[in-house]
């Protein structure tokens, strides 16, 4: 994989500001295009790009989706098949998905979405602006937190929850089939078969490393960790405070270092998990200290990496990594 600028090198000193954007969909809100712009582009279906030249199938309608993330415009692709066209506004491993600011281009493309699919939890509020400055009363919206009943506060990184993951996958066929009913018989069996054929490795994976080492602790560089986490059975043993605070680009107190420090250097912790794309100079140095103290470390990303994969590759290849690393460190 290629090195990833940290947050600090990428984030945007400012967001947009709500006036502004609302001034850019006044602009556009007669605009039909989908077209990418800033850091958006059309995410990936497993056979052929959502709305390619060839038109969809069944009763031929073409839904228009604006995904806030693209891992979450991946996931609404391949369930969609050749019936959606998916835009995912973040779709660059080098942009700062809690500070990106929209573009026309951002706005021109709400304006013509029938169907939105946003984070929330306060993750993407730049998102929340974009969808009220283009109201639309035949659209659908979907906001993940509220769908899995995370309130603003609570860790936002709901993609790395696969219990989550499955609720969106739900719901997501459950919006297509109200928005097209015609060609709901073809949502189901592109559900089923994401579900049953194309998640396999992924689903396979975490029941392996739950059955295998539930109750391991780990230590993590942000919160971003914690759910997957979770998902996997493992302790998570890092201060919340710290994971905290690296998420959100504030500084960490020098008690949660000291404590993380002294974890390592007792290794209390099995593995370190880290985000690649946030490696900031406390983080870095905790990294360098682990593989010291022969604690194998494991990567995650907070976006799609490379550019263009899909989210079950994704979260397969980083899945292996931490199988590997937990399999190291328990000797096999």
């Amino acid at each position: 994989m290629n090195a990833v600028p940290s947050r600090s090198a990428v984030r945007r000193p400012s967001r947009l500001a709500l006036g502004g954007i609302a001034v850019l969909a006044a602009m556009t809100a007669t605009a039909c295009s989908t077209s990418p712009s800033g850091g958006g582009g059309s995410s990936p279906a497993p056979a052929k790009a959502a709305g390619a030249s060839g038109g969809a199938s069944g009763g031929g309608k073409v839904i228009q989706v604006v995904a806030g993330e693209n891992f979450w415009g991946s996931i609404a692709s391949q369930l969609g098949g050749g019936h959606v066209r998916v835009t995912s506004i973040i779709d660059n491993p080098d942009a700062d998905p809690h500070d990106y600011e929209p573009t026309a281009g951002d706005a021109r493309t709400v304006a013509g979405a029938q169907f939105t699919i946003v984070n929330g939890i306060g993750y993407d509020g730049w998102a929340d602006k974009l969808l009220s400055a283009s109201p639309a009363p035949g659209r659908t919206d979907l906001k993940v937190g509220d769908l899995v009943g995370v309130k603003p506060g609570g860790n936002p990184h709901r993609w790395y929850s696969p219990a989550d993951v499955h609720q969106v996958i739900e719901r997501i066929t459950a919006d297509y089939k109200k928005i097209d009913p015609a060609d709901a018989a073809d949502f189901d069996k592109l559900k089923n078969t994401f579900e049953t054929s194309t998640l396999a490795p992924y689903d396979q994976l975490i029941s392996r490393i739950k059955s295998d080492y539930a109750g391991t602790p780990i230590g993590a560089s942000e919160s971003i960790v914690s759910p997957l986490a979770d998902g996997l059975g493992l302790k998570m043993l890092t201060p919340d405070s710290f994971l905290g605070a690296i998420s959100e680009g504030t500084d960490p107190t020098a008690k949660d270092k000291a404590a993380i420090d002294q974890q390592i250097a007792d290794k209390k912790i099995k593995i370190y998990v880290y985000n690649s794309q946030n490696a900031t100079p406390d983080v870095q140095a905790q990294v360098k200290a682990a593989k010291a103290k022969g604690i194998p470390v494991a990567t995650v990303t907070e976006t799609l990496t490379p550019a263009g994969a899909s989210f079950q590759a994704w979260q397969v290849r980083q899945l292996q990594g931490i199988e590997k690393a937990l399999a190291k460190a328990d000797g096999k």
